[in-house]
């Protein structure tokens, strides 16, 4: 006779769950903690701060006139273009450096992972809107004290929001073209082929036919996004225009990403 020994099994179900915050520090912790992501914040640090240094001088040197507005207008512009590709980082890191497998071991919720990942993407776009405007706020400061004359405040909300709205947008593509990669290079190379490739082929391309190029504005990104930067989106045509090209470019990559992840084998 034989006895078997009783499987022992531990009763996890009291134990608290890591709450979504504390995933969300995890993530942003992640964004800088590595060699890509410190590199790429500092390169956008510095970058902004020898441009926004070199208008400056250059504007008290020559006397030009300026507003808040201008400084703010030109951090914007370098945030814009470089924290996309963070955005990617934030997803691909995981698979490119075999991270993975811890991550989902100590959440097993891979939806709950990328939604805190895409939760810090947004808060970046915050904390760059309060860098941008105390950037141009001391800037401002110093021509208002050297050339009070040639020193504007002027300050336009609407552009402000406008420019918040487009740059989460612009982040979340990023972000849907890491998740459906799943690939450091190859996400941040097809986002710039987009980015600045694909609206002078459609372009192009809508020259040949009239109905052609009115249908190509229904998925161009850039042209449905820009009256959305300046907050001047008064047609229903420009809000069907933007919704059908975020659905497109947005929303359908993201969806498939996601799905990607929920089954891809973690090695």
């Amino acid at each position: 006779m034989s006895t078997i020994s009783p499987s022992f099994h531990l009763d996890v179900s009291g134990t608290t769950p890591t709450p979504f915050w504390r995933q969300v520090l995890v993530e942003f912790r992640k964004s800088y903690d590595t060699r890509a992501g410190f590199w790429l914040l500092a390169a956008i640090a510095g970058l902004v701060a020898l441009v926004e240094g070199f208008v400056l001088v250059l504007t008290l040197v020559n006397g030009t006139s300026i507003a808040y507005s201008d400084y703010a207008i030109i951090a914007g512009g370098i945030t814009s273009l470089l924290l996309p590709v963070l955005a990617i980082l934030l997803v691909t890191t995981e698979w490119t450096q075999r991270s993975a497998m811890v991550t989902f071991s100590l959440e097993p919720r891979r939806t709950r992972v990328v939604l805190a990942k895409l939760t810090v993407s947004v808060l970046y776009v915050v904390a760059t809107l309060v860098a941008m405007n105390a950037i141009a706020l001391v800037a401002t400061s110093l021509c208002e004290l050297v050339q009070p004359e040639q020193t504007s405040w002027r300050f336009d909300v609407s552009g402000t929001v406008g420019f918040a709205l487009v740059q989460v947008l612009t982040m979340a593509i990023g972000f849907a073209l890491g998740a459906l990669l799943l690939n450091t290079p190859a996400a941040i190379v097809v986002f710039f082929l987009y980015w600045y490739l694909l609206p002078i082929v459609l372009f192009a391309v809508g020259t040949i036919r009239e109905w052609l190029g009115d249908l190509l504005e229904w998925v161009n990104f850039q042209a449905a996004v820009a009256p959305l930067g300046d907050w001047q989106l008064d047609t229903a045509e420009e809000w069907g225009k933007l919704l059908v090209s975020t659905a497109l470019w947005i929303v359908l990559p993201l969806v498939a990403g996601m799905v990607r992840i929920l089954r891809a084998e973690v090695k």
